[in-house]
């Protein structure tokens, strides 16, 4: 594959991103148009996407997370337009993290996007409506709907009397239970019954008999069983990471074992200064199985955390923590020494080492913990210690700054720990 600064003439940002000529960008061939959009921007890759001839074809060849990251930082009517570019596995990825809240299920996210969706071509919506999760859609119809009637139903008295809002094949009948939802789900209902009419007949009968109505909590086992095959694995299973190891007696492996398990991505981008050890060492061992081993160590944070990607800014600062606590363990173990922080990475699996990075910093919590301190900068740094995700106070750092950041070298865990020791 060519580069595409080798073949088109780009620049690069203050931030360091490719800045790309979208008229040279749109004579590349789709793989090579693929590769450049990796160090671009979110604004100016969703531009470049949207602005290509092949847009479809550049949307449904990113992973669905990475294509999420990127209709999450973009935002707007654009975002909206690469919504209707999407594939049905993507779009479902996109409705299995906007419509969720830890376990409970969204009605007002749900007519949100059914109504964005709707917005796309009828095609697109085509495409898609097999894809839909049969068991969500009568959870959400249930709530949504009053139904009455059926194929060789006579209606009761009660159903005749009732003021129905509409039918939309004189077969069904329909009283909607929130008036502010009825002109989207009325919209959804009608494509629907036009497009795929056992589908409709299906639905309706599911919800007005409430027959095999899954429950909230079973809809959501099956939304994380779709997750997990994408390597977002469940929340009590992702809390592992979470566990503490003894630093002191920490050796490092030499034989790990990886299988191609969920497909290596670009990852989003951090806000850390500067090149780091990790970075570095990172240059040395770099390869498709170990950027699959990185995204498969982030999505788990994220799962631990219940942020998965809905929010853009706990999923920077999660991202941030994995590559600081990793960061962290690799300078710990290999004390500045590149080739042997190389060969730590090629051999111990990623999970332990953010054990060990979140150790080292969890000591400290402990030792905050059993300390108090008027001082107004003091009990901050304390307070950030205190958290269930330890932070570093700002306030030790050279600007100063009254906030908090994620740890991210060993010199943080230095500073902190003589700060600690300075009020003990």
């Amino acid at each position: 594959m060519k580069n595409c600064m080798t073949e088109m003439g780009t620049g690069t940002t203050a931030a360091g991103s490719v800045r790309v000529d979208g008229e040279e960008f749109c004579k590349l061939p789709v793989d090579d148009k693929r590769a450049c959009l990796d160090g671009v921007l979110p604004k100016e890759k969703l531009a470049l996407i949207l602005g290509d001839p092949d847009a479809g074809k550049l949307a449904r060849s990113m992973p669905p997370h990475e294509l999420y990251w990127l209709f999450k930082e973009s935002g707007g009517p654009d975002a909206m337009e690469l919504l209707g570019l999407a594939s049905p596995e993507q779009c479902v990825f996109i409705l299995d993290m906007e419509l969720w809240s830890g376990w409970s299920f969204s009605e007002d996210k749900a007519v949100e996007y059914l109504g964005y969706i709707m917005k796309g071509s009828e095609d697109h919506f085509l495409e898609l409506l097999p894809h839909l999760d049969f068991n969500l859609l009568s959870l959400f119809l249930g709530r949504e709907l009053v139904v009455a009637g059926g194929i060789g139903d006579i209606n009761t008295d009660e159903e005749r009397q009732t003021d129905w809002d509409y039918t939309f094949d004189d077969v069904f009948l329909i009283k909607f239970k929130n008036p502010i939802h009825a002109e989207t789900i009325g919209s959804f209902l009608e494509l629907v019954c036009r497009l795929d009419n056992p589908l409709y007949a299906s639905l309706m009968e599911s919800v007005s008999g409430e027959v095999d109505i899954e429950s909230e909590e079973e809809c959501y086992h099956i939304k994380s069983g779709r997750l997990a095959d994408l390597g977002f694995p469940p929340h009590d299973e992702a809390l592992e990471i979470y566990s503490r190891i003894n630093p002191a007696t920490f050796m490092p492996d030499h034989n790990k074992e990886l299988q191609q398990a969920v497909e290596a991505t670009t990852l989003p981008k951090t806000f850390l200064t500067g090149k780091t050890f990790l970075e570095r060492v990172v240059l040395r061992a770099d390869s498709e199985l170990f950027r699959m081993e990185l995204n498969y160590l982030i999505n788990t944070a994220l799962a631990a955390d219940e942020a998965h990607l809905a929010d853009m800014e706990q999923m920077r600062s999660v991202v941030e923590r994995v590559y600081g606590y990793l960061n962290i363990a690799l300078e710990y173990l290999s004390e500045g020494d590149e080739a042997k922080g190389a060969e730590i990475i090629s051999g111990e699996y990623l999970k332990r080492l953010f054990q060990l990075g979140f150790s080292l910093i969890l000591d400290l919590k402990y030792r905050a913990d059993k300390l108090s301190e008027p001082d107004y900068a003091a009990n901050k740094a304390l307070s950030g210690l205190k958290t269930a995700r330890p932070r570093y106070y700002r306030g030790l750092d050279p600007d100063g700054i009254d906030g908090y950041r994620e740890f991210r070298e060993m010199q943080d865990v230095k500073s902190m720990s003589d700060f600690l020791a300075e009020l003990e």
